[in-house]
């Protein structure tokens, strides 16, 4: 089922490359699940979901990637004997990172899309009470479709950073770009040529994302 997951310490550099790409891909579905259910709550009418919500955000927020991606390995793998449901110390250090960039990313997903639920007008989820729909309802039908078309260009700009943060999965031996490029920085004297080169690999990856979620925002921006 997971054969197109292998190749987990593929020295190339497409295969690094491939890994980063595989590493966003995934944190990226996982950030927006969560960031989503997160967002939820934070508007939610119950306070015991509002206060988790809000703690969550602001404890995750000011504590460094590194210190959560080196959790997840050392803590997580090391200490609580986590497996990710592998044996594979290569096959759980990925899945392990991409645990960890849920973990953050999801945070930022949250404050993004809770901004664009404060641009719809209350009046909207006013008329949805009125005419008996409950909270659920009003945020999945009403609420949430107008936030995702206002928050486009913010997640945009979350999924570029998460891209680039892939790189802080080197610190727990996953060979994504960075890890690579530390390897071959160490055995080749060409450090400047190596760095270009991972640079405009990094920017071939983001700025078509950043320009067609850019054109994108601007097809489905809610006029009001």
């Amino acid at each position: 089922m997971f054969d197109f997951l292998s190749d987990y310490n593929d020295p190339t550099l497409l295969g690094a490359f491939w890994m980063t790409v595989k590493l966003t891909f995934f944190s990226a579905i996982g950030s927006l699940v969560l960031g989503t259910f997160l967002a939820a709550m934070r508007v939610s009418p119950v306070p015991l979901m509002r206060g988790f919500g809000t703690a969550y955000v602001n404890i995750v927020r000011n504590i460094p990637l590194t210190v959560i991606i080196i959790f997840t390995s050392l803590g997580l793998a090391d200490i609580f004997r986590v497996t990710m449901g592998s044996d594979d110390f290569k096959v759980q250090g990925f899945r392990l990172a991409i645990l960890g960039f849920i973990a953050y990313t999801a945070a930022f997903v949250c404050e993004a899309l809770r901004s664009g639920i404060n641009t719809v007008p209350l009046g909207q989820a006013e008329a949805a009470r009125a005419i008996g729909l409950t909270f659920s309802q009003t945020l999945r039908l009403i609420i949430l479709p107008q936030a995702f078309r206002s928050v486009i260009g913010p997640l945009a700009n979350v999924l570029i950073a998460l891209t680039k943060n892939t790189t802080v999965a080197a610190a727990i031996g996953v060979a994504e770009a960075a890890y690579l490029m530390k390897g071959m920085i160490e055995k080749e004297a060409e450090t400047v040529l190596i760095g270009a080169i991972f640079a405009f690999g990094f920017l071939v990856l983001t700025l078509p994302t950043g320009l067609f979620l850019g054109w994108l925002s601007k097809r489905l921006a809610v006029k009001r």
